[in-house]
């Protein structure tokens, strides 16, 4: 029996299982419902990175402890950190109960928009999906 999984069609998804929402010159940055779902019910939020920081596409921002797993984030695309979801270290489960809404990670003013055009989009993530399904 295969297992759904939300796939928002506003975002951009990375191939570790993050996505990006892009407004305008800026981003929310969190993990799909597949990877909270693999993780189990997450505990922790550690963020990596601080407001003002300039990061590349591939850097970690977030470690997300859970039950089963402790799994780092990576970064969809380069920028500069403008915000923190600090509602997530008192409520981690936000991630769980709503992942692309109130369960965002951090937002990034893009510094190279052009990168997005290398992610996943939401056809070709649930593609993705399907394969990881029947390894």
């Amino acid at each position: 029996m295969t297992e759904e999984f939300e796939i928002d069609n506003d975002l951009r998804y990375t191939k570790n299982h993050e996505w990006i929402r892009v407004e305008g010159v800026s981003g929310l940055v969190g993990v799909t419902d597949f990877a909270q779902k693999q993780l189990g019910d997450i505990t922790y939020i550690e963020f990596e990175v601080e407001e003002d920081d300039e990061v590349g596409a591939g850097e970690i921002f977030t470690t997300v402890e859970a039950v089963k797993a402790s799994e780092p984030c990576y970064l969809p695309a380069s920028g500069k950190i403008i915000e923190l979801n600090y509602e997530l270290e008192d409520e981690p489960e936000l991630v769980n109960k709503d992942p692309y809404r109130k369960g965002w990670m951090v937002k990034i003013e893009l510094t190279e928009p052009s990168q997005l055009e290398k992610l996943l989009s939401p056809a070709e993530y649930g593609e993705l999906l399907k394969e990881v399904e029947h390894q």
